[in-house]
């Protein structure tokens, strides 16, 4: 997507401009031939936000114009300040679902009061991408684990499927009923669903699916909202207007109305929790957005310049009735794929959408609630994706029960609790990996000038060195299964008083690390051999030195790659011990004793 020339770079007196202005950056680059192409990805891209806007507001517990005013003023302030050129922000099913499913215990949905704690989400969302984003926290998003998002998508398609079961089959279940109470009633009431209503959902259901397949050109959503709409008109007239089929009302005609969020201490109280986890939501489905498009375009994302980005598009948002905005995967893909060239495309959608609310608002007034329900089960079954979810089950079992308790936490705990349990899941077993690194027992294997260590030479153990390979870092978490390691080498063969660490994949040692390895070294000093390190890295090497703990190792202990590290460590073995062995796996065991004297060679 990037002339020739490659992705704009910034010009030395704009530079600082620029981190405060990103738009700065891009801006030179615009050219009559891009303006024309994002022209017409903006216009595909409102009439895309038209129907999404409409269904996500109603999906939030939100009246449906609610929808269409996060889709216009958010995605121009997020593509301005943000850092990807193809990445379009606006109304999302998996905040939609969050909202709802965390603030309908709070308030009634669609209420005044209602309305009033999603602005004051909408702010502190904001407020929290944008410190995020200054104090250049980008990084974070990175422990968010593919298999939380994806169990956590797996439960909001389908909270988002449950939640429009009373829509879509003309039968009334409350609005705060939770997933399984919502399985309840529609077993209690099957024997009472509204025909007419379940066939204009039916019916958008199938239009949709075949719009997806065979009508490209055109948004499905649009296609399948057109249809159900014309066929429940038709059905409401057979009917003499007696089909119960509920329209969603005609939107007002108007821009975006000035709003206020609630910043009273209560208020923040009860929003603050349901605003953080709907942080960590929006900028991970931000950056992952961005970076899934920035593959296909070529273009790097900075992460620290999306959550400004973000932030500012939030914050904004919540003075103009919009509900949080994130990155949209629908309207990010049909934007970079109708051809946008630079963020303005995201801009010129916005203005247009505002065109066609004006012009055609009134017309919602003939779209059915079970057209939309309809549409919203093909955006839930787009979120089940069935190929990673078994790719995960088979390879990973620690990884699936994170996808799992995530999965679960989402249906029956929340959408926000199923974020953090899924975070601190994850994280906790990634501690537990880190705190037991590998080691292996490992002998040397002489490659013609290179010497290794390998854990598969099939050499016996020689009865006093004994040779470890430790794979991972030696830090607090991790200094109890080192410790066992090194004890156990003295249960095993209490002869083995040397013991050499082959410390290439260490990356790390803290402070309670390198007091391990001194208290090793003197202990080993203590009882007739030693402790020593072979590889050490630079970084681990600065920690020892700083902290005093090379003089308890002893810098002689310490080899580089280019020391004889076996003949240094053989000289110090007991010769009684190596005279009456017959393990030689040293190349010096079958020339001399430790001592120096002459070794006759073992015939075979």
């Amino acid at each position: 997507m990037f002339d020739s020339d490659g992705p704009p770079k910034p010009v030395a007196g704009r530079r600082s401009l620029a981190r405060v202005f990103p738009f700065l950056d891009w801006w030179p680059r615009v050219t009559r031939q891009t303006a024309r192409a994002d022209i017409i990805a903006g216009l595909s891209g409102a009439m895309l936000g038209l129907p999404q806007g409409v269904a996500f507001a109603i999906l939030a517990g939100l009246p449906p114009e609610y929808g269409l005013y996060a889709a216009m003023i958010p995605p121009a302030l997020a593509a301005l300040f943000g850092s990807s050129f193809h990445m379009v922000a606006g109304p999302t099913n998996a905040v939609a679902i969050l909202l709802f499913a965390s603030l309908a215990p709070i308030a009634p949905a669609g209420t005044p009061e209602y309305i009033r704690l999603v602005l004051t989400v909408t702010f502190l969302t904001g407020a929290f991408e944008l410190a995020m984003g200054i104090a250049r926290l980008g990084a974070l998003v990175n422990f968010i684990s593919h298999t939380v998002l994806i169990g956590f998508s797996t439960g909001a398609a389908i909270l988002i499927a449950a939640s429009q079961v009373k829509s879509f089959f003309g039968i009334p279940i409350p609005a705060e009923a939770s997933f399984i109470e919502t399985l309840r009633q529609l077993a209690l009431q099957i024997g009472s669903l509204n025909p007419w209503v379940t066939a204009v959902g039916v019916f958008t259901l199938i239009v949709g699916m075949l719009a997806r397949k065979y009508v490209r050109r055109v948004p499905y959503m649009i296609t399948a909202t057109l249809a159900g709409s014309l066929f429940a008109v038709a059905l409401d007239w057979a009917s003499s207007h007696q089909s119960g089929i509920r329209m969603v009302g005609a939107l007002p005609s108007q821009l975006p109305p000035l709003s206020m969020p609630d910043l009273s201490l209560d208020t923040l109280a009860k929003t603050a929790p349901t605003a953080l986890a709907n942080t960590i939501l929006a900028l991970t489905l931000a950056i992952g957005v961005g970076r899934s498009i920035g593959l296909k375009s070529g273009q790097r994302i900075d992460s620290n310049q999306e959550f400004i980005g973000q932030g500012i598009s939030n914050v904004a948002g919540s003075f103009f009735s919009a509900f949080p905005s994130a990155g949209s995967f629908n309207r990010s893909g049909a934007n970079y794929e109708a051809g946008a060239r630079t963020p303005l495309a995201s801009v010129f959608s916005s203005l247009f959408l505002a065109l066609i609310v004006l012009v055609v608002a009134p017309l919602a007034a003939y779209l059915p609630y079970a057209s939309v329900a309809a549409m919203l089960f093909l955006i839930a079954y787009g979120l089940i994706d069935v190929t990673r979810i078994r790719a995960v089950l088979r390879t990973d079992r620690a990884e699936a029960g994170v996808m799992v308790v995530t999965l679960l936490a989402a249906l029956f705990l929340g959408l926000a609790t199923a974020i953090y349990a899924g975070v601190i899941l994850s994280l906790l077993l990634f501690l537990n990996k880190a705190a037991r690194p590998g080691i292996r027992d490992v002998k040397p294997d002489y490659r013609g000038n290179t010497f290794n260590f390998d854990a598969d030479t099939g050499l016996p153990d020689c009865p006093q060195l004994k040779m470890l390979r430790i794979n991972g870092s030696i830090f607090f978490g991790a200094v109890e299964h080192v410790e066992d390691a090194f004890h156990r080498v003295d249960a095993e063969e209490p002869r083995q008083k040397h013991l050499l660490i082959v410390a290439s994949g260490i990356n790390l040692v803290d402070i309670s690390g390198a007091e391990l390895l001194a208290r090793e070294a003197r202990r080993r000093r203590a009882i007739g051999g030693g402790l020593y390190l072979y590889f050490v890295k630079d970084a681990v090497r600065d920690v020892l030195e700083r902290g005093g703990y090379m003089e308890a190792i002893g810098r002689e202990n310490v080899f580089s790659p280019k020391d004889d590290v076996i003949g240094e460590i053989y000289r110090r073995l007991d010769s009684a011990v190596c005279r009456a062995s017959t393990a030689r796996i040293f190349s010096e065991c079958n020339v001399r004793l430790p001592n120096g004297e002459p070794r006759p060679l073992v015939r075979s």
